[in-house]
């Protein structure tokens, strides 16, 4: 994946569509247009934007920092590292953040469970990030999905992005998800993998890449387009910012500034 795809940050104009996976998270995303705000309006405004951690997810949040351009709207971003998605949405929902940059099924899962008040403004990632692998002690065993019966999984935590990505291949692959025992383990599941304490696990770049020189089997690859569209049905809004709705018209100019820093991004890339 380059930063110039098309999976990059983009503000959508309009309602975007979801796919059957995700029916109804119209309820939690939505688009807010809204004039660009001065560069007094923004000046000094301190936000925190929590994130799950994964190495991946986070590259438009860490650039748009590293390379000055939150500085350069205005705004000082503190980011805040959790232990995946549904701790950043929890963050959110509690008031101890004032964005939370997650995949589309946690806010999803957060209007449905709790209710929550929250919109997505934003969106930084149009594939899932994740990769289903093999340890490559069992790489010669577990050769399809199907196969993860009476496996154990590896993966960040129960709820999150990668678990709701696994049980849903399992789904699509009448596979019995009772049969398969999940291991929570962090967003780090690489030495698990290749010490073989577990049998798959679901993992990120460059675990990924890593992997496979070790031996391991990859099952499915959602970070490859051909692979989304076969598994999937192609891209979609996976990874993307969400703010308390009663707070929209209070920080809309700060989050009209956050999303110019990251299209900053993109077109100084695309030069």
């Amino acid at each position: 994946m380059s930063c110039c795809d098309e999976t990059t940050a983009r503000v959508p104009a309009t309602d975007v569509s979801r796919r059957s996976l995700f029916k109804g998270a119209a309820l939690v995303a939505s688009a807010i247009p809204a004039a660009r705000p001065t560069a007094a309006e923004a000046q000094g405004t301190q936000i925190k934007l929590a994130y799950c951690s994964q190495l991946l997810c986070g590259v438009p949040y860490e650039v748009a920092r590293s390379a000055g351009h939150f500085k350069a709207h205005g705004l000082d971003v503190q980011l805040v590292y959790t232990r995946g998605g549904n701790a950043a949405m929890q963050a959110l929902v509690g008031g101890a953040v004032d964005y939370a940059a997650t995949a589309l099924d946690v806010a999803v899962q957060a209007y449905a469970n709790v209710g929550a008040d929250i919109r997505r403004f934003a969106v930084t990632g149009r594939l899932p990030l994740f990769a289903v692998v093999t340890a490559p002690k069992t790489a010669s065993q577990i050769q399809s999905i199907k196969d993860l019966e009476g496996r154990t999984v590896g993966i960040s935590a129960l709820g999150n992005a990668d678990h709701a990505l696994t049980l849903y291949l399992l789904k699509q692959a009448d596979a019995d998800a009772q049969k398969v025992k999940f291991a929570t383990i962090g967003v780090n599941l690489l030495e698990a993998l290749r010490q073989g304490q577990i049998d798959v696990g679901v993992v990120q770049e460059p675990a990924l890449t890593l992997l496979r020189r070790a031996g391991a089997r990859v099952l499915m690859n959602a970070m490859d387009l051909e692979d989304a569209k076969h598994h999937l049905g192609g891209s979609f809004e996976f990874m993307g910012v969400a703010v308390r709705a009663k707070e929209i018209e209070r920080r809309r100019p700060e989050m009209v500034a956050l999303a110019a820093a990251w299209g900053m991004r993109s077109r100084r890339c695309a030069r």
